[in-house]
């Protein structure tokens, strides 16, 4: 494709840049250890875990300042929506809900963990809007589910595996570590581009000029996004399965979802969502190791 093609030149021209840095008298090897030891000095620290994968996390945000910013959002959104206040459909999204909060609480709890959920203000609404196939949870608990997303659902074991995805985000405080990211990203490639002359502002401008596309985002956002939303697809079926739900199902609502999208889904390389039939494929390896390490949780 020409879009690779001019990617490719200009981040070779990037590269060929730094290879041959020697700017105030800073040698290329000298300019690395300085940078990656300021790096190191600011991430080391603010590491964190995410509960049972237990991948390391960058976190340089406090959690409760974006819970409250997100509480806030929230507010703002209820207030401008127009929201489903009663009704059957409404109710089967709360009780799902509240055997999430209990099943997910009371796991860690009975593994001698802290609990990720113990500061939530858990809150569930439904959003009146067919065109909008989706849900998400906001840091802190804050979820929301679009009527939308209930026609390709349709039961109450696939509609649980989306709010364990997205619970899940939540849970493993994704919107943090993505704030966290694109902050030491911003930092580091602004202390680099002063030691190239602005050579990577240049490359960003000349990629997107020529093609529309972010290499940053391409190259790092994109795969990181896929990464995270790859774990919360494990996290919620986890979830899904403590709750007391068949997760077999989200197979089948993926291959439901597939057959809508089919023919709208971007490159992955684009995306940052994995595809359709990758996410089917992860779901089929993870299902039976799943209900047997987290069977439900009995209370």
């Amino acid at each position: 494709m020409k879009i690779n093609i001019k990617i490719k030149i200009a981040i070779n021209n990037l590269l060929f840049k730094i290879m041959n840095l020697n700017m105030y008298n800073i040698n290329r090897r000298k300019f690395l250890g300085y940078f990656g030891c300021s790096c190191c000095s600011l991430i080391l620290p603010s590491c964190s875990t995410v509960p049972i994968t237990e991948r390391k996390q960058l976190s340089i945000i406090p959690e409760s300042r974006i819970n409250r910013q997100a509480a806030a959002a929230y507010e703002n959104f209820r207030s401008k929506s127009k929201l489903i206040t009663k009704g059957s459909q409404l109710k089967e999204i709360r009780e799902i809900g509240k055997k999430m909060e209990i099943a997910v609480s009371t796991f860690f709890k009975r593994q001698g963990k802290e609990d990720p959920t113990k500061n939530f203000g858990w809150d569930y609404i439904l959003v009146d809007n067919d065109k909008v196939v989706n849900a998400w949870c906001m840091p802190g608990g804050k979820i929301a589910v679009y009527t939308g997303l209930l026609k390709v659902t349709k039961n109450s074991n696939a509609l649980s595996v989306v709010m364990g995805h997205e619970i899940a985000h939540a849970v493993a405080r994704h919107s943090l570590e993505r704030m966290s990211h694109a902050m030491t990203i911003n930092l580091g490639t602004t202390v680099a581009d002063i030691f190239l002359g602005g050579a990577i502002n240049r490359t960003r401008n000349t990629v997107g000029q020529n093609t529309g596309l972010d290499i940053f985002q391409l190259g790092i956002m994109n795969p990181f996004g896929r990464k995270q939303e790859t774990e919360a697809d494990y996290l919620g079926l986890i979830f899904s399965s403590l709750s007391g739900f068949d997760i077999r199902e989200s197979v089948k609502l993926w291959q439901r979802m597939s057959a809508k999208n089919k023919g709208k889904e971007p490159p992955v390389f684009l995306s940052t969502h994995p595809s359709s039939k990758k996410r089917i494929e992860n779901l089929e390896n993870w299902i039976s190791e799943v209900i047997i390490k987290y069977p439900p949780i009995k209370t």
